[in-house]
């Protein structure tokens, strides 16, 4: 199977998929060995295995011997749907693999976001700690709940209301965090040694992924675009941000790619192709060794000098992106090493409304880099304190100014950028 940049294909560290997603069915044709697994709650069990057998990217199945994983649970006697589904997560530990998760109904229903991408909730973006299986923040969503209450990247979850996080997953906490409007939840959370309680508001969501402004710099107007996650109509946006920027004359960018958890694979690459004229963007390769090469198409939008701000709530296909500029030498990288998540997913929908997300592929800079689990390392490293990032997220109208350190190296090291190019 060749990986492209379709829809379907999610690069998200986050349960919250906040965009419209085109499921991949799981065509899965029954054999007669299969038949008299119909209407029980095996049916779903073995629907699971079927797709991972076909599709996960390790075919050593993190050495499981995958087929004697079949026999285990399809011998096993289940009264019901919720005894399979418990048995379906169990099945999935095995393969030691985070983002390789089965959903219940109420769960699938929770991910599938309409493309207004709204959602009711706090705005947290989580993720699995591969080695520790604490529930760990990636971001917060700017301007949400969890954003004005001061929650931020790396903050691990231990309580939601008075239930432990101990062995929960994603999908699970996800289901407890969201809520009716205007309800209210309690989250522990562990930062560093210190435990600490925020009490939140339930609100509806409005995700709008791209930010822009002008602004004057002693090298001229310089074009500030926050991209705060790759979901489906940010591609547009983008687009929209970066022509209206060059029809007024800005002498170079800086791209805020901090605390974006990631999204759809198609949307890192159409962007990476407004800044990119030549070169290669990205490569996935899945477990036949066949690999996919995106590059650039020669319909760049500018050619001006840019710097992007990166953190390690920038996963996925924020990697991808700055991954991309780094690796070109289109752009030079501010802030501190990213996330590292270099996995692809695809998620599919299956026969009884319950559904899964499944790791297909791994991706791989322009350079060959492998970033899963260490991230990229930023050019200029600027490390914020904690009373910095505190000032940040108590006054949001800060971020993208010269009070915001990582902004202002950022600006720094464009203005010498211009002056270099002025000067050739």
């Amino acid at each position: 199977m060749i990986i492209s940049p379709q829809r379907g294909l999610v690069l998200g560290a986050t349960a919250f998929v906040l965009s419209s997603i085109t499921f991949t069915g799981a065509g899965i044709n029954l054999s007669r060995s299969q038949a008299f697994l119909q209407n029980s709650p095996k049916e779903v069990i073995d629907e699971v295995w079927q797709i991972v057998s076909r599709n996960y990217v390790d075919g050593t199945f993190n050495k499981t011997d995958w087929k004697a994983t079949r026999t285990k649970y399809l011998n096993r006697k289940y009264s019901s749907k919720p005894e399979a589904y418990k048995a379906i997560q169990e099945m999935l530990k095995t393969l030691n693999d985070p983002y390789t998760r089965f959903m219940n109904p109420d769960e699938f229903r929770n991910m599938q976001i309409d493309t207004s991408g709204e959602l009711t909730g706090v705005g947290i973006q989580l993720a699995q700690d591969e080695k520790t299986k604490k529930l760990v923040v990636i971001a917060p969503i700017e301007g949400t709940p969890a954003d004005k209450a001061g929650i931020l990247a790396k903050d691990i979850i231990l309580k939601i209301d008075s239930q432990g996080t101990e062995g929960m997953g994603v999908d699970k906490a996800v289901t407890l965090i969201r809520g009716p409007v205007n309800t209210g939840v309690k989250l522990i959370v562990l930062r560093g040694k210190q435990e600490l309680e925020f009490q939140l508001k339930r609100e509806k969501i409005e995700i709008h992924p791209v930010k822009y402004s002008y602004q004057n710099s002693p090298a001229g107007g310089v074009g500030y675009i926050r991209l705060v996650q790759f979901s489906a109509n940010a591609t547009n946006d983008m687009r929209k941000a970066i022509k209206d920027l060059e029809s007024k004359q800005v002498t170079g960018y800086i791209l805020d790619l901090r605390s974006n958890p990631g999204g759809l694979l198609y949307a890192s690459v159409e962007i990476a192709r407004m800044w990119l004229n030549d070169g290669k963007i990205v490569s996935t390769k899945n477990r036949e060794g066949v690999t996919d090469l995106e590059g650039a198409n020669r319909k760049a939008l500018t050619n001006k000098p840019m710097v992007v701000l990166v953190d390690g709530g920038s996963a996925s296909a924020s990697e991808i992106l700055s991954g991309a500029l780094q690796d070109n030498k289109r752009a030079t990288l501010v802030g501190t090493k990213t996330f590292g998540k270099g996995l692809v997913q695809s998620v599919r929908p299956l026969g009884d409304g319950s559904g899964m997300a499944v790791t297909i592929a791994k991706y791989y800079t322009p350079n060959g880099r492998d970033i899963n689990k260490h991230g990229i390392d930023p050019d200029v490293k600027v490390q914020l304190t904690d009373a910095q990032r505190e000032a940040l997220s108590k006054d949001r109208d800060k971020i993208g100014t010269k009070d915001d350190p990582q902004y202002a190296k950022a600006l720094e090291i464009l203005t010498q950028k211009i002056a270099g190019t002025a000067a050739k």
